[in-house]
């Protein structure tokens, strides 16, 4: 159990990196045991769900090790397509590792994945893309066998952009004989990265950040470095928590496209935003104001991830924000928590009402996930007085060392 104690008031100021990207990460993870390689990955973000997927490595007979921002990986002792459910229920990403080890062992056995309650997170379009390609699968009491001697290459069009499946696909499909087209393909920034490391491993990868990506041969190589790139829902975080206490902060080392839609809507709120390439600084006079309607979408649309940290940040807006959430139907966990805070938001069903209120007080919550703790803390910030935050470690699979660096940046937070 982990406790967060925050003293809210305090301006957020300073310049800081953002952390590599969690969601980057795990996908290239798993990736790294379709072909027998050395693997050295920079930027890799020191967290609980990074942790539980190089576990699931060791487990599977690979050498995996962090030290610091890199992972050292050795997929060449791989001796096992097994994952135990005490592994897989630790991550929701975990069913990545499917792609990855029929592509190389021909099979793999699992059981459904973990990580946060946000919802049905249904992996269908994961089975049915394999099915497709040439897997059998068998599934019984949770847990599922895949078995693909042989994939074959296929025109797979997804009814919706999955990231999972979309990952999923372009692992398996590396061993694929013949061409496979991802029709319908999630475009988000960590397809892209995994399509940069899959070249780099020797895959003839095109069209990530598209909706239509087409995976070809593998002529593996021996040896693949990789650097993650930066987390965008990080940085969505750490703007709003300097929006909402009239901070002056600068984000370094982040591409401001891969989060434009969060920053569009604090700048509508009030926020002076000024973008280069590699970095966002981002001014704030504290009290903002609503910015009428946030709808979540796939990529390039308003993130559902960044959805609960924007919330907190607009409780003090002046007038009425609406958000109509798309993707997740259980994403508002956080709303009792931050109503004890004070402030004034209404559900109902996708659609969440927040009416700015003058200010926040600071009191004991519960974090609920893990943008649902990040959207606390984003509160408690710019709560008057003391806040509390009880977390069963929900916020460290995604944030590293998020204390010290909001410290860095003037907020009185601590950890224990």
């Amino acid at each position: 159990m982990e406790l967060w104690h925050i003293r809210g008031g305090k301006r957020l100021e300073g310049a800081c990196f953002v952390q590599g990207s969690k969601n980057a990460s795990l996908p290239i993870l798993a990736a790294s045991v379709i072909c027998p390689a050395s693997t050295q990955l920079l930027n890799v973000p020191q967290l609980r769900d990074v942790d539980a997927a190089l576990r699931i490595l060791r487990h599977l007979g690979c050498r995996a090790e962090q030290r610091d921002g890199e992972v050292s990986i050795d997929s060449r002792s791989l001796s096992s397509c097994n994952i135990p459910h005490s592994l897989m229920e630790e991550m929701r990403s975990s069913v990545i590792f499917m792609g990855a080890l029929v592509a190389r062992c021909g099979e793999a056995r699992l059981s459904l994945p973990g990580g946060c309650q946000l919802g049905r997170r249904p992996i269908d379009l994961h089975l049915s893309a394999l099915r497709q390609m040439g897997a059998e699968i068998r599934e019984d009491g949770g847990e599922i066998f895949c078995s693909a001697p042989e994939l074959k290459g296929a025109e797979i069009v997804l009814p919706f952009p999955s990231v999972g499946a979309t990952e999923n696909i372009m692992l398996a499909a590396c061993a694929a004989k013949g061409e496979t087209v991802i029709h319908g393909a999630a475009r988000e920034p960590e397809i892209a990265a995994l399509q940069d490391y899959l070249r780099a491993m020797g895959a003839e990868v095109r069209g990530a950040g598209t909706d239509t990506v087409v995976i070809g041969a593998l002529r593996p190589e021996k040896q693949i470095a990789c650097r993650i790139i930066p987390d965008r829902i990080v940085a969505s975080t750490i703007a709003c928590a300097a929006a909402c206490t009239g901070g002056n902060v600068e984000l370094r080392g982040i591409d401001p496209r891969q989060f434009s839609t969060v920053l569009r809507f604090l700048k509508q709120a009030g926020c002076d935003i000024i973008s280069t390439d590699r970095s966002v600084r981002l001014r704030s006079e504290g009290r903002l104001k609503a910015v009428g309607e946030i709808s979540t979408a796939p990529y390039p649309g308003f993130p559902t991830d960044a959805q609960p940290v924007l919330m907190a940040a607009l409780l003090k807006a002046r007038g009425l924000t609406r958000i109509t959430e798309n993707i997740f139907e259980n994403r508002y966990r956080q709303v009792p928590e931050l109503c004890r805070l004070g402030a004034d938001i209404v559900t109902h069903g996708r659609i969440a009402e927040i009416w700015g209120v003058d200010s926040l007080h600071g009191t004991a919550l519960t974090a609920t996930d893990l943008r649902g703790g990040a959207a606390m803390i984003v509160a408690g910030l710019s709560a008057q007085g003391e806040t509390l935050i009880c977390d069963e470690g929900h916020i460290s699979r995604g944030y590293e060392r998020f204390d010290a660096r909001l410290r860095a940046l003037g907020a009185d937070i601590s950890l224990a």
